[in-house]
């Protein structure tokens, strides 16, 4: 299954690379563009999504994008606007948005916003929730995980990392990625708080083998060939 593809439509560098940077690790496709006129063009080329859509664009700004958009698409639009007064939530939503995010933004309310959007406007086939490796299975909707059929008990916080090796199982992982993903961007503990809950996670699942360890990089989950 292919990954989802996002365009982001935002005037300001820093918040098209940091939006942009959240939603990669989370396993999406991202594409970019500063101006509504550039995000016409990538609507074009690309097969899109869902937009996330800034409205304090000089030029066109996103109401406008937005209205331009709807006259021949149905694709979902997020908003993403510093302004959080109630008219301008309604504004957004009446133009034919489909939510609408207040700045600053927290990387797992932007990441559970994206996937409520897309279940309602079912553009988007979801991943299952029952996913089985080898020895392992995880329901991500219950929560529960079991290794040959016996429940393992995980905390919040090492039920997501379990999750996110799932979602990008042989891969390598840095350190960086899996504590932005699991802690957010803003969470200023150091790079050991991985190692430690990977070393539990481990001896949980009994299955160590499972989560390698990437010399230089972090980690991976990857079913040994046996």
């Amino acid at each position: 299954m292919r990954k989802v593809n996002i365009l982001i439509i935002d005037d300001e560098p820093d918040m098209r690379t940091l939006i942009e940077m959240y939603l990669e690790n989370s396993g999406f496709k991202c594409y970019t563009a500063e101006s509504g006129e550039e995000g016409y063009m990538k609507l074009k080329e690309a097969e899109i999504d869902l937009v996330i859509l800034d409205i304090m664009m000089p030029n066109e700004d996103g109401y406008e994008v937005c209205q331009k958009i709807r006259t021949n698409s149905d694709i979902p639009i997020i908003f993403l606007s510093a302004k959080g007064e109630e008219w301008d939530k309604v504004k957004g939503l009446q133009l034919g948005g489909d939510d609408y995010i207040v700045k600053p933004l927290s990387p797992g309310e932007l990441v559970a916003r994206i996937h409520a959007v897309l279940r309602r406007s079912g553009k988007v086939k979801q991943e299952s929730e029952q996913i089985k490796i080898g020895k392992l299975s995880i329901d991500k909707k219950a929560r529960r995980v079991l290794v040959e059929e016996e429940k393992i008990s995980l905390t919040l916080k090492e039920f997501e990392m379990l999750s996110y090796l799932i979602q990008h199982v042989n891969q390598a992982l840095s350190r960086e990625q899996l504590l932005e993903h699991v802690w957010g961007i803003e969470y200023d503990g150091s790079l050991r708080t991985v190692d430690t809950h990977i070393k539990t996670l481990r001896m949980k699942l009994g299955i160590a083998d499972y989560i390698q360890t990437v010399w230089g990089v972090g980690y991976k989950l990857e079913v040994p060939d046996k």
